[in-house]
């Protein structure tokens, strides 16, 4: 072949190479993906550097980087009072602070999770620096955890601050000394303080103005804390490239104290008014408070003539546990018939000093359907005389004495009955009431005409009919009657028409209830031996999946046995009832801690006729690990490639958290060992 024909022929095939390659639907290949967060190359100022002028902190990484939500992660202490800018391009953040630096004084900017590289999102979790603008930097610690005090959630990104006046004004006055926020585990470390003693503080900070207003949750510990730091041994696991660990040893500062514990509380407190009323039925008026109360407003009436009555002379009270929604039902008819009605309703109020002081208020309450339902009478009477006139005619063409129809059409109809009826169903739980309501308030019930019966042999057998009465003095409308069930019973409730009043004269209609008693193996039991209680009284709650409460029993000793369960998968909580009440009891600011809260750590699954007793050491676990995953609604976020939830995945991902940001050699050389956090457990 010739040498140019031979050359042009290797030229074709390799062309054709080519083509071939290029039509492959085959896509490159990449390295293993990204997993690693940014890691912190250099800034500044350097981590530590004394007497700082300038006002702008450059951070720069060893890759491309984005922020996620600064102006809410990043905390920067002593609090400012201008927003910082914060900023990130390329490799570097940059951080300006726009208040005047002060003299002396040691700064914090704390990056918590708001760090993260661009391509993958892998976030830098945990770095904070720091530098001073005299010639001396603070660098005590405390650290700890915080929680919701009612259901153990932990607090993500709820601030955390302290104060060196004691005082107990200071949280409500003046702006955190020094302040953090708190990760997604509840944890959170204040850096940077000084020697000396000191208060600590939690606050929803919602206007931002760092320090406590009413409405917003708080916590605080009882006691004034100084912080200390003291030399310790630390261990490292470190991995090579093969994927060996190894364990080191290294010394460092320990930081205390590392252990606080605070559980926020809201005293739910609203500054009381009259929220809003109105009559949008001729026979009630309603009022709503802004807030809850103890007592109820003193109404009187301003016109018609029952001037001057209180409101109890002609009104039947329908309220709710709280008292701040309340309606009135009238029970005079001149007052229903009467378009306008004018109120003077006295209640305690805050004064400008939040003084609870009597105050009152003059309304006008208008029966805004009157006029309507007016209209819509006379419509209807027109219609029905046109009709009456149309049948008059039809019969007088067929013969009919016109007399003897209208005598009996006189006859008033029979008006329509009370709405009473039972609302606990056929199937009857063994511990519960049968349960009744009523469309308008009650006046009276006549136990004579009220039967009850049990079938026994299949023959309905006469029994003492139980009590109906209220289930609450404020309430007119609902009504129980308690009854020892024999379990797997058939009973039948029979109530004769007019044997229930109204308190405007109406009566009921008959009403038939057969009840079928649930028979005992359809329940199951559960009982707690419950130690660390050491005496103090205590509730038990079994909880469902969403963690709401289902059922509650006292601790009497040590035992906490909940029965009537119906068979499914429940969580327990117990709580420690301090002031003996019964029920969960929040905190009041520097006065009172919000009760104690415990978590049983495992699901519980209960089958029907079972009976199940469990162990209960309340104290075997810390508090951040009791509360069982699959109901905790704070859970942080998993970083790529994680497993689904799981107890061991999540103790796991707990250990990272809170590692260091600053994990290599050079870094650690660089900073020294004050630069790095203990692990903590609590």
């Amino acid at each position: 072949m010739h040498p140019t024909s031979a050359l042009r022929l290797l030229l074709a095939i390799i062309a054709a190479a080519i083509l071939a390659a290029c039509a492959s639907m085959g896509r490159p290949e990449g390295g293993p993906r990204d997993m690693e967060p940014p890691v912190y190359v250099r800034s500044n100022p350097r981590p530590g550097q004394l007497n700082v002028k300038n006002n702008k902190l450059v951070v720069e990484f060893d890759e491309n980087v984005a922020l996620d939500d600064p102006m809410s992660k990043v905390v920067v202490s002593p609090a400012q009072k201008t927003t910082p800018a914060i900023s990130a391009i390329g490799r570097k953040v940059t951080v300006e602070l726009r208040d005047t630096l002060l003299p002396n004084t040691t700064y914090t900017i704390d990056f918590a999770d708001a760090i993260k590289d661009l391509n993958e999102s892998n976030v830098l979790d945990g770095l904070a620096l720091d530098f001073a603008t005299g010639d001396s930097i603070d660098s005590l610690r405390i650290s700890g955890m915080l929680f919701e005090a009612r259901t153990l959630e932990p607090a993500q990104g709820m601030l955390v601050g302290v104060y060196s006046n004691l005082s107990d004004t200071a949280i409500r006055t003046l702006p955190f000394e020094r302040i953090t926020k708190t990760n997604q585990l509840g944890q959170f470390t204040i850096r940077n303080l000084k020697p000396g003693s000191y208060r600590i503080y939690a606050v929803n900070d919602m206007n931002r103005d760092y320090h406590w207003d009413r409405s917003e949750d708080v916590a605080f510990y009882d006691l004034t804390i100084s912080p200390s730091s003291t030399p310790a041994e630390f261990t490292d696991t470190l991995v090579n490239t093969a994927g060996e660990d190894s364990i080191v040893s290294r010394m460092g500062t320990r930081f205390l104290p590392d252990d606080i514990l605070l559980t926020w509380f809201n005293e739910n407190y609203v500054a009381q008014y009259l929220r809003k009323h109105d009559r949008n039925d001729p026979r009630y008026i309603d009022f709503e408070f802004a807030a809850k109360s103890d007592t109820l407003p003193i109404i009187k009436l301003l016109n018609s003539h029952r001037a001057g009555d209180d409101i109890s002379k002609w009104a039947v009270i329908e309220a709710n546990p709280t008292l701040d929604t309340l309606r009135y039902w009238i029970t005079d008819t001149s007052l229903i018939s009467m378009d306008t009605l004018r109120l003077a309703v006295s209640y305690l109020r805050p004064d400008s000093l939040e003084r609870m002081t009597m105050t009152t208020d003059s309304l006008r309450l208008v029966d805004k359907g009157a006029k309507n339902r007016r209209k819509q009478m006379e419509k209807e009477a027109k219609e029905r005389e046109k009709q009456r006139e149309k049948e008059r005619k039809d019969l007088e063409k067929q013969g009919v004495n016109l007399d003897s129809l209208d005598a009996a059409d006189t006859i008033p109809p029979r008006p329509k009955p009370i709405d009473f009826k039972v609302t606990s169903g056929g199937s009857q739980d063994l511990n519960r009431p049968i349960y009744f309501t009523s469309s308008t308030p009650i006046a009276s019930i006549d136990t004579s005409a009220i039967r009850f019966e049990e079938l026994i042999d299949s023959v309905w057998q006469p029994l003492k009919a139980p009590h109906i009465e209220r289930i609450s003095p404020l309430n007119p409308l609902k009504f129980k009657a308690d009854y020892k069930w024999e379990p797997g019973s058939k009973y039948r409730l029979t109530i004769d028409s007019a044997a229930i009043y109204d308190v405007y004269g109406f009566t009921n209609d008959s009403i038939g209830q057969e009840i079928n008693a649930k028979k005992l193996d359809e329940y199951s039991t559960l009982a707690f031996n419950i130690s660390g209680l050491n005496g103090r009284p205590a509730i038990v709650e079994v909880l469902d999946g969403s963690d709401k409460v289902v059922a509650a029993a006292p601790v009497t000793g040590s035992l906490g046995k909940i029965e009537y369960l119906s068979p499914g998968t429940y969580y327990a909580r117990l709580f420690i009832d301090a002031d003996s009440n019964g029920v969960y009891s929040g905190g009041v600011l520097d006065s009172i801690q919000p009760e104690e809260v415990y978590y049983y750590p495992k699901k519980i699954n209960l089958k029907k006729n079972w009976g199940v007793e469990q162990s209960w050491d309340i104290n075997e676990l810390p508090i951040d690990m009791q509360k069982p995953l699959e109901i905790k609604k704070n859970k942080p976020k998993r970083k790529r490639g994680e497993e689904d939830d799981t107890r061991n995945n999540d103790e796991e991902e707990e250990d990272e958290f809170f590692d260091d940001p600053f994990m290599n050699a050079a870094t650690r050389n660089q900073f020294g060992n004050n630069y790095y956090d203990d692990r903590r457990r609590y």
